[in-house]
């Protein structure tokens, strides 16, 4: 048995120019689900070289949330400037998530991003990325995103409710949940491919690929149950579109549908629901496990009719 080696490939000789080799790489669809299924999240509608003021940010895009999101791009190892470029990109634009990745981060800007995550707002998000570049024998360069600083998005709310009492045991337990579905999704998922973090709200979204539609996974205490919703935010023709293959999308799921047109609102809504406690630890288990077999579901059958 021919056993190949793997070998590391210096990044210059893949893209040779950072801005118009690396930055137009990364933010072609494809390339950039590579970053979004290291991180955990849903970029899309990237836009390179956005202005910002006299600069210029290498790319903006969007969040599940349609929020706004940067990645600053830099094939060498960290430095000032650039840590400085990223704040004011991120504070120009009103970010949300902020994304660097370079070939080596320095620990003084490792702990730079650190800090910046555990001092700023739950709405500010840092990543700090390294890039690498393999191959095995001959076949093409393939890309490793590697996550050296991240939020901690627990102990950010924790920290911040303590201080402010605006986030209660209800909220806290909401994020538990969908860190709890997070992580069993990045584990099991096979059609999902980013989960976002989680937040202290009654919902989770979920991006299925494209900003016509997302999914919405909620929990209700009030009505004590856990659904998963199509979320169409204002594009009354495609929630149509989808009706008018109701039957073949229903017998593709195996299951029936609550649809909402909801007239006098922009947005439209599909869902299944499923009764259950989510705080009860006895159920947790089983509606985690529910809650992204829809998702999984969802994103089967639906990404096909809204592409």
């Amino acid at each position: 048995m021919n056993i190949g080696r793997i070998k590391k490939v210096k990044l210059r000789e893949i893209w040779k120019h950072e801005a118009y080799d690396f930055t137009n790489w990364l933010a072609q669809e494809d390339n950039l689900e590579i970053l979004n299924e290291t991180l955990g999240i849903g970029l899309i509608n990237p836009q390179t070289e956005v202005s910002v003021g006299k600069f210029s940010v290498d790319i903006l895009a969007e969040d599940d949330n349609g929020n706004k999101a940067i990645i600053e791009n830099q094939l060498e190892p960290t430095n000032h400037d650039h840590l400085g470029k990223l704040i004011t990109y991120s504070s120009g634009l009103l970010a949300e998530t902020i994304i660097w990745i370079v070939s080596k981060a320095r620990s003084e800007h490792e702990q730079a991003i650190n800090w910046l995550n555990e001092n700023t707002t739950e709405n500010a998000n840092f990543f700090l990325i390294e890039i690498e570049a393999w191959k095995i024998g001959d076949s093409p360069p393939a890309p490793r995103f590697n996550v050296v600083a991240k939020p901690n998005d627990w102990a950010k709310t924790i920290r911040q409710s303590s201080s402010t009492n605006k986030v209660t045991d209800l909220k806290l337990k909401q994020q538990e949940f969908w860190d709890k579905l997070k992580e069993y999704g990045e584990e099991n998922s096979k059609y999902v491919k980013s989960w976002q973090k989680a937040l202290p709200q009654h919902w989770m979204n979920i991006s299925i690929g494209t900003s016509k539609a997302h999914l919405a996974a909620t929990v209700n205490t009030r009505k004590n149950r856990v659904g998963m919703d199509l979320y169409i935010d204002d594009n009354k023709e495609l929630y149509h579109l989808l009706e008018s293959n109701r039957d073949d999308i229903e017998s593709q799921l195996g299951f029936s549908l609550i649809w909402a047109e909801l007239p006098e609102r922009k947005a439209s809504l599909i869902g299944v629901y499923k009764e259950g406690d989510f705080k009860d630890e006895n159920q947790e288990n089983e509606l985690i496990e529910w809650v992204h077999q829809q998702a999984e579901l969802f994103t089967k059958v639906f990404k096909k009719y809204i592409k």
